[in-house]
């Protein structure tokens, strides 16, 4: 008589549901992969369809919607017609692209507010000392423009904060890093309905827009005097203070 033996609960296969995954998130995915392992680089052209969709053993439905998705994200660009020319290919990523989807991203997440202050002072004090080493009068210029604008009297908060906005971007855009003056568009583009709705609900905005524009208006008196140190500092405070000023920030 054979003898059954008890299972052993800690060698017990334990069988979990399988995600099931769409075909051309597949392809999304692989083609992503080569592009991280260096394998395909900007220019490189991707397999023909009927290939790419052998080798990945997907539809080639799959592969189609794959390459409209990773087109809707700027990684590839597709040319039709005949020749050398004709296909799909890997495209260098649009700053707008990648501005995109990370004000998406800050959006959605539902960061707290005081973390994304705390990524604003990161990144921006990093941008203004560098935009203070490369003052010239055309970037003081810039600089100025948006400010003409704030100083305005009884200027309403929307026009306000789109020339703030400007303001901050220009000095992130002078810093001559593009992924620190990309993130920074990202962030205050993501703030802009929030921080207006806050605005809106300030007592005295008259009292307040002065002040910020007299932060503003000592920002770039460092950047002309190239004092980066000063700037990256006036910066900080500017931009805590602004948040403190405005209290339905502090719910988000």
């Amino acid at each position: 008589m054979t003898e059954t033996r008890a299972a052993d609960p800690s060698t017990t296969p334990v069988w979990q549901p399988v995600t099931r995954v769409r075909s051309h998130d597949l392809v999304v995915e692989a083609v992503e992969n080569q592009i991280l392992g260096g394998v395909l680089r900007v220019g490189d052209p991707l397999p023909p369809e009927r290939e790419l969709a052998s080798r990945l053993q997907v539809s080639r439905a799959g592969v189609r919607e794959a390459i409209r998705v990773l087109e809707s994200q700027g990684v590839v660009r597709s040319n039709v017609g005949a020749g050398r020319e004709a296909g799909t290919f890997i495209a260098a990523m649009p700053s707008a692209a990648l501005t995109r989807f990370l004000r998406l991203h800050v959006a959605l997440s539902n960061f707290p507010m005081r973390d994304i202050i705390d990524a604003r002072v990161m990144l921006e004090r990093n941008s203004v000392a560098m935009a203070a080493a490369r003052a010239d009068d055309a970037l003081l210029a810039t600089l100025r423009a948006p400010l003409t604008v704030m100083d305005q009297s009884d200027l309403d908060c929307e026009p306000f904060n789109d020339a703030d906005t400007a303001f901050h971007v220009a000095i992130a855009e002078a810093s001559g890093n593009r992924l620190v003056a990309d993130m920074t568009v990202a962030i205050r583009a993501s703030l802009r309905d929030p921080i207006l709705r806050a605005m809106r609900e300030v007592s005295d905005w008259p009292g307040l827009a002065r002040r910020l524009q007299d932060e503003h208006h000592g920002i770039l008196d460092a950047i002309a005097d190239g004092d980066g140190d000063r700037a990256a500092d006036l910066t900080e405070a500017h931009i805590r203070s602004a948040f403190d000023a405005m209290p339905l920030l502090h719910d988000k």
